[in-house]
């Protein structure tokens, strides 16, 4: 990778950014003991729902998608949820914690162009940024939502490319979810897959070009 053409930083946002698993608290407070079992079934069923929909053509926004994955896990664990429920847990993603390292690290970039680029739809994605303050660091929060395509279909990195007015080369691309981090280097971003917690990258022919454990790792690698 020449260093010397990238023009920006494109981050996922929900496990990369932002810790989706810190729902748990209040998923515990509200079914004391099944806090863990919540916010992973309903992780699993949220990118689930955004791929099946993504091949049978049938797009909804990520609010709806992450409502009906709620509904789901709630029904599968045998968890009543009425409406207060419902509306408290959805507030939630609004309110996601950060990784401890990310106010640190995007402040640094600004020799780049810095932005989010997610399946999350602006309506969720906005408030979470000013909720963090982490919209002074950001040029940009992109969605696929304007595509109509959840991602890691070829079209929905398009975005990027046609909201920053860059080429694909230009771009480096940052996910701890390895199937998006995939996805964007078949693309033909350079990919650094965020690996956090030592797990193995998936078996689809596009292995990203750095892995690293932290942000904190980026800056070196871009400043070679």
């Amino acid at each position: 990778m020449n260093t010397n053409k990238i023009k920006a930083i494109a981050f996922d946002a929900y496990g990369t950014l932002f810790n989706v698993h810190s729902v748990i608290e209040v998923c515990d407070e509200l079914f004391p003991g099944q806090g863990t079992r919540l916010s992973q079934l309903w992780r699993t069923k949220q990118l689930e729902y955004s791929w099946l929909r993504a091949l049978m053509g049938r797009y909804v926004d990520f609010r709806q998608i992450t409502e009906e994955a709620l509904i789901f896990a709630c029904r599968q664990l045998d968890l009543p949820l009425d409406e207060a429920y419902r509306k408290r847990l959805m507030e939630e993603y609004l309110m996601l914690k950060p990784y401890p390292e990310v106010s640190d690290v995007l402040p640094r970039l600004t020799a780049w162009k810095r932005t989010i680029f997610s399946n999350g739809s602006l309506d969720f994605l906005l408030p979470l940024v000013k909720h963090t303050a982490l919209e002074q660091h950001l040029d940009d929060v992109i969605s696929v939502d304007d595509a109509k395509i959840y991602k890691p279909h070829p079209a929905a990195y398009t975005r990027v490319l046609e909201v920053l007015q860059v080429k694909r080369e230009e771009v480096v691309f940052v996910s701890s979810n390895a199937w998006d981090a995939a996805g964007a280097k078949s693309f033909g971003f350079h990919v650094a897959w965020l690996n956090r917690t030592g797990q193995t990258f998936d078996e689809l022919g596009q292995p990203p070009d750095f892995i690293i454990r932290n942000l904190g790792e980026l800056l070196p690698i871009l400043q070679k």
